[in-house]
């Protein structure tokens, strides 16, 4: 059987410099005409489930969330190349991608809060597109408890490639952790996000890394 290996994006496989967030409040504020007044937790989940918080936090309840991520993507993709500029792939990603890359047994994929647009903009600033099966992936409009995002993600590979997948979760955070448990997925943690290692362990991690900089010993976890 195959793995199909579902990458978290933020602080898993890079630093986005801030730019997603000041592009958020911007959409809001244009879209909605209300002053920012709090920033949320960001860090593990979707952006269906962030974009609810906002709202309540703000009153706001003249605009639904579908009108909200079209403007904050058109403002995505105005400062998509600053994702480059001022953000930063975290340690090792790139070796292990190649790496896992190389091998026949293995699909690779995006299981993100980010929109898929978002996402795509974000991995293509480091030059990541052709490591992911883009098509298969979970992402931020499909739900907003990421367990589902898992189990989305995983159907649409079975349903693309005819065949059953053994699948594997990477993430920096409890949220990631929790919702590869929920699909019976092998949960890979790294500390390179908020969360502590001794977080992610409680949680329930079957692995946790303190980065990828140990390439070999990263791919072992993920395809042993």
């Amino acid at each position: 059987m195959r793995r199909l290996v579902m990458w978290d994006v933020d602080y898993t496989l890079l630093r986005g410099g801030g730019v997603a967030s000041r592009a958020w409040k911007r959409a809001f504020t244009e879209i909605t005409g209300l002053e920012w007044l709090a920033t949320p937790v960001f860090g593990g989940r979707t952006d269906m489930d962030i974009c609810a918080e906002v709202f309540a936090v703000h009153g706001v309840t003249d605009c639904t969330p579908e009108r909200f991520f079209l403007r904050y993507v058109e403002h995505i993709r105005l400062t998509q190349h600053e994702f480059g500029e001022q953000g930063s792939l975290m340690p090792g990603v790139r070796d292990v991608l190649d790496r896992l890359g190389d091998d026949p047994n293995v699909v690779q994929t995006l299981v993100t809060g980010n929109v898929p647009e978002v996402a795509r903009a974000k991995v293509a600033a480091f030059d990541l597109t052709d490591a992911f099966d883009a098509d298969v992936g979970g992402y931020g409009t499909d739900d907003s408890v990421r367990a589902t995002l898992v189990r989305r993600s995983l159907e649409r590979a079975e349903a693309k490639y005819g065949e059953r997948f053994a699948p594997v979760v990477v993430g920096d955070t409890v949220h990631d952790v929790t919702a590869a448990l929920a699909n019976g997925a092998l949960a890979v943690a790294v500390a390179t996000g908020s969360t502590k290692m001794a977080d992610l362990v409680l949680a329930g991690a079957h692995a946790v890394l303190p980065d990828m900089s140990d390439v070999e010993g990263t791919v072992r976890i993920l395809t042993a």
